[in-house]
């Protein structure tokens, strides 16, 4: 038999776990220590407290994060699922008269603090108009968007999503959460599940 010398040898090579955790195993000191740490019930009525402030905290700042990125596994449950997700889909793609209420509002206000009686009537009409049209944009985008659901989720359960639709369609688009996934005019998926 033919041996060799451990200078002859070929290297080991083991393979690399592709989802490896990417740190060394803690010694059983470090992890007998957390493992105590994360045991330690707080004592006071303080302490208590500041844990609970601190995981809500936690919660809502990964919430908060989801709504952000499009995240759908943190998300609150009234945003969850294909339904919600097409609903906010088809109220983000459409141009919505509730954009131009604020630069209106502020109009408004100037034209009737101008002191001139006209201008203020003028004002106030243009506002009362601008509500008219929202209004009539929200029973229109109501029956298109319920005649969609009709088509698209045949099966599915639709209670809720008017409310949400309207809600969310008189929230200024950059103030809506979750964040627009879509531009005004994208034309939508057709399939969302």
């Amino acid at each position: 038999m033919f041996r060799r010398s451990k200078s002859e040898a070929e290297p080991v090579t083991t393979p690399e776990k592709p989802d490896g955790k990417g740190r060394p195993t803690p010694s059983r000191r470090e992890a007998e220590a957390a493992a105590k740490a994360r045991a330690k019930a707080p004592r006071t009525r303080k302490e208590i407290a500041a844990a609970q402030r601190a995981a809500r905290s936690e919660s809502s700042q990964k919430v908060r994060q989801a709504m952000k990125s499009g995240d759908e596994r943190y998300y609150m449950a009234r945003d969850k699922g294909p339904v919600r997700r097409f609903v906010r889909d088809f109220v983000d793609s459409r141009f919505s008269f509730v954009e131009l209420l604020i630069p209106l509002l502020i109009l408004v206000m100037v034209l009737g603090y101008s002191g001139n009686a006209t201008l203020a009537g003028i004002g106030n009409t243009v506002m009362l108009g601008t509500l008219l049209l929202v209004v009539l944009d929200i029973l229109v985008m109501r029956w298109r968007l319920r005649r969609e659901l009709a088509r698209r989720f045949p099966d599915e359960d639709i209670k809720g999503t008017t409310y949400y639709a309207v809600m969310r369609s008189l929230q200024m688009k950059f103030m809506r959460l979750p964040k627009a996934q879509v531009k005004i005019g994208q034309k939508l998926p057709e399939r969302y599940r």
